[in-house]
């Protein structure tokens, strides 16, 4: 068994590629068939496994979750309630809810399983620069 603690910083909402830090994590552990598991430490962002080719995938996805989504200050949101950290905070926590915060990616002969185009997002939520922690479990 493996762990890490990894650190994403993010400028604001959007996905945030760290698919090479979790190659070289699964890479050093020399680990060559088990189960990874990645974990985000928060409630207002998440992770997602997406397209890394095209640019228009994220900015497709972010607006997408910006329509269906939209801030707590928008005139479809006046139901909100919890609005103490500003109006972009529980619609973080809405799509974090919609999103994922583990998954889990099965490594076969030392790397992880992904498909050609496919890479391992931090999806932001909040307006504000964060440092995120994600947890990478290698077993």
């Amino acid at each position: 068994m493996q762990q890490r603690l990894l650190s994403v910083s993010t400028s604001g909402p959007g996905l945030y590629e760290f698919t090479d830090q979790v190659d070289l994590f699964v890479r050093q552990a020399g680990i060559d068939a088990g189960l990874l598991t990645v974990f985000v430490r928060h409630t207002s962002c998440s992770l997602i496994i997406q397209e890394n080719a095209d640019p228009d995938v994220s900015r497709d996805l972010q607006t997408f979750f910006c329509r269906l989504v939209p801030p707590s200050d928008d005139a479809s949101m006046t139901w909100v309630t919890h609005r103490l950290e500003g109006p972009d905070d529980m619609p973080a926590h809405i799509r974090a809810a919609l999103t994922q915060t583990s998954i889990g990616i099965p490594v076969m002969n030392g790397r992880p399983g992904l498909g050609t185009w496919q890479g391992i997002y931090l999806y932001e939520h909040r307006r504000q620069p964060h440092r995120r922690e994600v947890i990478l479990h290698l077993a």
